[in-house]
């Protein structure tokens, strides 16, 4: 009796992870408007690390939610990637559509091809999971690699009437005085950026929404979550077709700009998925915010040490098990048991208050 009226006397709610979520708004509006000007006076070679970095942290944002929240360890990843980047040949060098066009169609058919893909690798779980979804990016990249018109096993490159096709480059030119290929580079800048924001921005509000309140139920324990009445098979595929096509945009943007594509580069593991889950894993699983760390780290090792050839994949290697070792919640954990920090808050918790009667 006295158990319930202490129950009686005591009110619940949910809410948000602790955070700043306005002053995180204005931090990321400030950045976001300095990344847009920066063209006007930073250099190429600067301009090109920046392209690189912004893909790798999207493609990151996306396998987190992917295996982060939604527990499907995928290592083909790559399968989206390089579809996208062939679509984008597809659809410019084939079909005549401008590459800005085509980079939002690749991620629609992306998504669309998404769909059957799922039929196939949900039927399997755990490493099961994780080998169907290479071994369905090897499929893909054995069918393109015998599609003719775009160059059969050893690729073909976007002719100079695409690459010069894309909108803006005239106006860039005219605007900040440079030759055709730096404009080219700062359009691909913007999209990259824009693609960025777009992909944060979607992981964020996914996982603010019912939809993302079911993965962290399904994350922290799904058997639990089913229980609860949670569709784990539609959540699963909604988040799994979503990521198909923001990683499918992706690989757009990323063949557009580099202008060649090949079956062994488009469909590398090691290059859209070894990295990417180092990424992730470095910086923290099922976190905003560790991906935006783990890319920056990723950057700077491959920056300052990629000329050490075999040397810096073993150091990659090293980093990554010693940080799985003494740091499992990853750089970005770290920081945030110290000091309490949340940038992207998501996480829910109950809150529980006791009220006075009368």
């Amino acid at each position: 009796m006295d158990d319930a009226a202490a129950r009686s006397t005591q009110s619940f709610r949910i809410e948000t992870a602790v955070g700043s979520p306005r002053a995180t708004a204005v931090a990321v509006l400030i950045i976001l408007l300095a990344l847009m000007l920066l063209p006007t006076f930073a250099g190429r070679n600067l301009i090109q690390d920046l392209i690189f970095l912004f893909y790798m942290l999207a493609l990151a944002q996306c396998w987190n939610l992917l295996a982060g929240y939604a527990g499907l360890i995928s290592v083909g990843q790559q399968a989206f990637v390089g579809l996208g980047g062939y679509l984008l040949f597809a659809l410019t060098l084939i079909a005549g559509l401008n590459p800005l066009l085509a980079i939002l169609l690749a991620g629609l058919v992306s998504a669309l091809i998404a769909l059957p893909t799922a039929l196939i690798v949900f039927r399997l779980r755990g490493a099961y999971f994780a080998i169907g979804t290479w071994v369905v990016a090897e499929v893909y990249r054995l069918v393109f690699a015998q599609v003719k018109p775009l160059g059969g096993g050893t690729g073909t490159s976007l002719t100079p009437s695409v690459t010069s096709s894309v909108p803006g480059i005239e106006w860039v030119k005219t605007l900040l005085d440079v030759r055709a290929p730096a404009a080219r580079d700062i359009v691909s800048y913007w999209v990259a950026l824009a693609l960025l924001a777009g992909t944060l921005a979607a992981v964020y509000f996914i996982l603010r929404s019912r939809r993302g309140l079911a993965l962290g139920a399904i994350r922290d324990h799904e058997a639990a979550a089913a229980g609860l009445g949670v569709d784990i098979y539609r959540i699963k595929l909604a988040v799994y077709v979503a990521t198909a096509a923001m990683t499918g945009m992706i690989g757009a943007l990323i063949y557009l700009q580099k202008a060649r594509i090949s079956p062994d580069a488009a469909f590398s593991v090691l290059d859209w998925t070894a990295y990417v889950i180092f990424i992730v894993v470095i910086g923290g699983i099922g976190t905003m915010e560790g991906p935006v760390i783990g890319a920056i780290v990723f950057y700077l090792l491959q920056r300052y040490l990629a000329d050490f050839g075999a040397s810096y994949l073993i150091l990659l290697g090293t980093l990554g098990i010693v940080i799985m070792l003494f740091a499992p919640r990853g750089l970005w954990g770290l920081v945030a048991d110290r000091y309490d920090l949340t940038l992207f808050p998501t996480r829910r918790r109950l809150i529980i208050r006791d009220r006075e009667d009368g």
